[in-house]
Formats: C-alpha cells, structure tokens, sequence
C-alpha cells in the first residue's frame, strides 16, 4: 500500500470542479490553487461555491492541499510588496478555511539581499501578523523548502526550523516537503543512504511530525544546481529509486504526496506519472 498519490489540478469553472478532474487521472490526492496565483486580489469565494466545494468533498474525501499565490514573498524589502503579500496570505488562508482545507503550501520567500537572517525574521513577523488574532482561521501554513535560486531562502531544513522557532504559534505551522527542490539545494536523493539522510535533516530541524506534504517532482538539472525545473517521474536526475522509496515508506503513508510534473503538449503527463509511481515496486 502507497501513500495517497495526487496531482495539482485546476479549478477553471469553480473549486469543486477539482474532485472530477482529479478522478479522471487517477488522483487519490489534490492540491489546488484557492485564487488566481499571479494576482494580487480575487473576487471573495460565493458562498454556493463553497457549498458545492464541500460537498463534492464529502462525497470524495481525498486529502487536499493548496498552493499558495507565487506572487507572495513574505520577507520583501519593499514595503508595498510586502503589504500585498502579508493581505493575500491572510485572504487565502481565509479561502482555505471556508473551504476546508486543512493546509496552505508556501514559499518563505526571497530577502533580496538583506541577509537570510532578516529574511528568516522577516518572513516570521509576517506569519505571526498573519496568524495574529485569528482563531477562525483553521489552514496551516506548509512551509516548502525550496531550489535554493538566487536569495530564496528555505533551500535548508534549518532555514525552515528557524522560522517555526521565530514565530509567536509554531503550532500553526506545518512543512511540505518537494524532491526537486531539495535535489536542487544538494540532497543527494538517489541512494538509501541519501534518503535517510534527508528525512533526518527534516526531523533535526523542524520535526518529522511536522511534515504534512510532499511534492514528488524529479529534476531537469544536476544536484546541487539550484535550479526550479521539474521532470516527470523517474526521466531526470533523482531517478526511479528515490520514488520508489518514499511512496512505499511506511512513515509517510498517510501523507498527501502530489506530482508538479509536466503535463506535455497533449496534457496527460500527470496520469502517466501517477502510473509509474504507482508502477514502482517497494525497494528491497
């Protein structure tokens, strides 16, 4: 038995429509933007949207994740970027409340040449502004490590505990983590010894505990390449094993594992990979 496979699907005609398109490729796991990720604002959630969304969830209790807007960046150094950015993750977290989703995948973000340590610091006080007072809020944020590209930080597991040990409600928070990225930042996945070494950089810094989702992406570039570019399962760098071990690993079983491969010019790349994944026997 795998951990629950899925794929990030679109929302195009309404939330609810994720659940079908989900189905049709052969999710058991979903993970969807709650707005548009390249605008600031959107229309506020109807609340016959909301009602259909958890409905059609009833109906088909997968695990769902969102992804937070790629526009957000809360460490920015300038100041009205870092308004919009602290307003539009309040406003999702809010939109995955209603709906019901139990967790907001974020980037920590870029410090643009403040320093990681203000960066850390910087992306801490959003949070506890974000969090502040907001008991109905009931998403955590799912901090995702990341390639680790020019001053984005969270290419480290320790970036990341630094900033659950920084903020007012660590409770609030969660970390989801993906495979490229971690490639990209010099995880070495391709071995036994890789993979353990990676899952005990994940409990060292932040808790094993506290990882809720996985991105199963491979890599177009080398390790260590700091480089955000996606591949199908088991075609770039990382390789067949790494994904054969970590959807058969009896500690992650539970947790929602979601694929941002590409799709391809004919848009079933995300069906072929669930296939391979779910193709892949347990390692020996």
């Amino acid at each position: 038995m795998t951990a629950p496979l899925g794929a990030h699907v679109s929302v195009a005609g309404g939330v609810d429509k994720a659940f079908t398109r989900g189905r049709e490729i052969g999710c058991d796991a979903l993970q969807i933007f709650v707005k548009n990720a390249n605008r600031w604002s959107a229309k506020p959630l109807a609340e016959e949207a909301v009602a259909r969304f958890r409905s059609a969830h009833e109906a088909d209790p997968v695990p769902v994740v969102a992804h937070a807007s790629y526009l957000i960046n809360l460490c920015s150094t300038d100041e009205e970027t870092l308004r919009k950015s602290r307003l539009a993750l309040i406003d999702e977290l809010e939109r995955c409340s209603l709906l019901g989703i139990p967790g907001l995948v974020l980037h920590p973000g870029a410090h643009l040449d403040a320093g990681e340590d203000e960066g850390l610091e910087g992306v801490a006080r959003s949070l506890d502004e974000a969090f502040a007072g907001r008991s109905d809020l009931s998403a955590r944020v799912l901090l995702e490590n990341t390639a680790g590209q020019g001053t984005v930080l969270g290419s480290r597991f320790e970036q990341l505990g630094r900033i659950v040990g920084l903020v007012d409600e660590p409770q609030r928070l969660g970390v989801c983590l993906d495979s490229c990225h971690a490639f990209a930042a010099g995880y070495d996945l391709r071995d036994d010894a890789g993979y353990e070494a990676l899952l005990e950089a994940i409990d060292q810094a932040v808790g094993l505990e506290r990882l809720e989702a996985i991105h199963l992406n491979d890599s177009k570039f080398p390790l260590g390449a700091h480089k955000d570019r996606h591949a199908s399962i088991a075609t770039g760098e990382i390789g067949p094993e790494f994904f054969a071990r970590i959807v058969h690993d009896p500690r992650l079983r539970t947790l929602p594992m979601i694929l941002e491969t590409p799709l391809g010019d004919e848009g079933e790349g995300h069906r072929r990979d669930l296939e391979t994944l779910r193709g892949l026997d347990p390692p020996n």
